[in-house]
């Protein structure tokens, strides 16, 4: 196989990859912010 196509193959599965990663990160975080303000402050996890 051609070198080149391997790379642009494996470029395009990182460049794809990157955007679930940050949703599945960020989704994460905003939990855990929330039930940390619902523990710390009592805010309601809705908000």
């Amino acid at each position: 196989m051609n070198i080149l196509y391997i790379l642009l193959v494996a470029l395009g599965v990182i460049v794809g990859r990157l955007p679930i990663l940050y949703l599945v990160i960020s989704m994460i975080a905003m939990i855990v912010y929330k039930v940390y303000r619902k523990i710390r402050y009592g805010a309601s996890l809705y908000d």
